[in-house]
Order: structure tokens, then C-alpha cells, then sequence
């Protein structure tokens, strides 16, 4: 019965991608497609690129290439041959693709001891990996954290920081916590190597030595890491730290986790807070994402059974 509904669900999902796709190609925003569905704007521009290039690996579409997909303004230019090449297409989920899962506790505590054993720069790769499951924030975001977002002046932990506009990938301010103590270890560990490197240094009294507006986490070098813009639609001013998302996979690798990625570990923060009792706003406000709809896509809130919600009820 429940293979059937998975059946189901993947077929109408399915059927919706592609009236997405029609729909943009046929000049609608991606934000006004979100609206008529019910769904985020980054969850349509996911699926309609992944429908687009299933289509051209599949059907082909005349003159378009694969890579050429993954960009709206020539999906557009090939409108015609995209309709034809629609008709009876379905697209299908990727063979052997391993999707992303929530991580068990003991299971994130033994990928830091492999970590821990195989890098070079210990404290500087802990704390890294303790931050995504510690925040659910995304490589490019801790790539523009700073040392006054995570400490006060006398060098105390900002429990109850922000992560700032011009950090946060939508541009949008928004809460941000530092409730780890394994966090803090690692992190404390770090800046006396910092310290003792000469990285970021500034008044020896405030900020445990650190300069405030130095990024937390710096290259072996002592220079923050480069972000640089990636390529895209005109006008996207979309950004990239290619060398933040290379260590995490180096990380992943050591940590030797099955299905560990950045979006299982924000999968698993989300996991974290349901288990907590909270509801999709709130998951939606630590993420930065500002839709329930769109939270539920990345994982729907546990419900309890109907027999479970009456069981002893008196």
C-alpha cells in the first residue's frame, strides 16, 4: 500500500515539474510559478532544471545541449523544441542517487573522532563540521561568518547571535545560536592556534585576542577564504566558496558517514528541532527558508497516529 502512494506521489509530482517548466519557459518567474504551486522559488528552479536536463539526456531537445539546461534564459530561446520534446516525457528519479538523510547522534560524534584522526588542521576541520550540525547554516554562510557574530567583546560565546543580512544567502537577517559545547571546544582550540599564528589578530584585551571583523574561519595562510561570484542568470548575484566546499568534502570523505552532505546535516538539524517540538516557522526562521511549504519539502514534521494521539487519553 505504501510503495503505491510513493508510486502516486512521485507521478503527480512528476506531472507538476513539467507543467513548471512549461510555465517558465512560457515567460513566467520563477517566483510567480512558486506562488501558483504552493512551493519555494528555489524548489521550482530545482526541478524544472532537473526536468530540463532530463530531457535532454533522454528525449533530446534540438539544439539544446545538457549543460545549456541549467540556465532559464536558454530553456526559454529553445521553447518550441522543450514543448515538443515534452509531449509523453515523465521524468524519473535518478538511478542511484543516494538521497540525503538525517544523521543518528552517535553517528555525528563518530564522524568528528575520523575527522579528528585523518585531517591536518584538527580544530580548524571540527569546528567547521560541528558548525553545520550545530547551526544548519550553509558553507557559503560560515564562509562569511565573523569573529564578533560568534563572541562578545570579553570573549564570552554570543548564545543568542544574528546571522547578518550580507551573510545570510537570501540577503535577510535572521536568528542564529551557538548552543554547542563541542562547538566551543573546537572553536576555542582554534583561535589560540590563530593566535599563535598571527591570523586575524586584534586588540589583546577585547574579542580573545581576535579581530572582530575577521572572518572566523581563515586558510592555512591566515586570509579569508575567497568567495567568488558563480556563474548564472544576469542579475542573480549568486556566490560561491569553492575552497570551503572542497575541505567539506574532504571532511565527508574522512567522517566516512553514508549520505553525509551539507543537506543531510541541515536535514538533521531539522530532524533535531521536531524531536524538540518545533513547527515548520520556526524550523523556517533558524534555516532561512520562508515558507512552511517549503520546509515540509525538505522533511515533513513527524505526526503521531491517530491511536497514538487517543491512547490513555483518560
Amino acid at each position: 500500500m505504501q510503495d503505491n502512494q510513493e508510486v502516486d506521489k512521485h507521478h503527480e509530482n512528476a506531472l507538476q515539474s513539467v507543467e513548471m517548466l512549461r510555465a517558465v519557459i512560457g515567460g513566467e518567474t520563477y517566483e510567480a510559478v512558486a506562488v501558483r504551486f504552493g512551493v519555494s522559488r528555489t524548489a521550482v528552479e530545482r526541478r524544472i532544471k532537473s526536468v530540463a536536463v532530463q530531457l535532454t539526456q533522454v528525449v533530446g531537445v534540438d539544439g539544446l545541449k545538457e549543460e545549456g539546461a541549467a540556465f532559464v534564459r536558454r530553456l526559454r530561446l529553445h521553447r518550441d523544441a522543450i514543448l515538443v520534446a515534452l509531449e509523453g516525457f515523465e521524468p524519473q528519479p535518478p538511478v542511484g542517487a543516494r538521497p540525503a538523510r538525517v544523521l543518528s547522534a552517535p553517528e555525528v560524534a563518530q564522524g568528528a573522532v575520523r575527522i579528528k584522526g585523518r585531517t591536518s588542521r584538527t580544530w580548524h576541520d571540527l569546528a567547521l563540521y560541528y558548525m553545520l550540525f550545530a547551526t544548519g547554516l550553509r558553507p557559503l554562510e560560515i564562509a562569511r561568518i565573523e569573529v564578533r557574530d560568534y563572541l562578545h567583546a570579553d570573549g564570552s560565546v554570543c548564545r543568542e547571535s544574528e546571522l547578518r543580512a550580507d551573510a545570510a544567502i537570501n540577503g535577510k537577517l535572521r536568528p542564529l545560536y551557538f548552543s554547542s559545547n563541542r562547538l566551543d571546544d573546537a572553536l576555542a582550540a582554534y583561535f589560540r592556534e590563530r593566535l599563535a599564528g598571527g591570523h586575524g589578530l586584534g586588540g589583546p584585551d577585547v574579542y580573545r585576542g581576535l579581530d572582530p571583523g575577521s572572518r572566523l574561519f581563515l586558510s592555512p595562510s591566515g586570509e579569508p577564504y575567497k568567495i567568488t561570484p558563480n556563474n548564472g542568470e544576469p542579475g542573480q548575484n549568486r556566490y560561491v566558496c569553492r575552497a570551503l566546499l572542497e575541505i567539506y568534502r574532504k571532511l565527508f570523505r574522512y567522517a566516512e558517514l553514508k549520505g553525509l552532505s551539507t543537506q543531510s546535516a541541515r536535514l538533521t538539524v531539522i530532524s533535531r528541532m521536531y524531536e524538540r517540538g518545533a513547527d515548520e516557522d520556526q524550523v523556517g526562521a533558524i534555516l532561512g527558508i520562508g515558507e512552511r511549504s517549503a520546509v515540509r519539502e525538505l522533511l515533513p514534521r513527524p505526526k503521531p497516529t491517530l491511536a497514538e494521539l487517543l491512547d490513555e487519553l483518560i
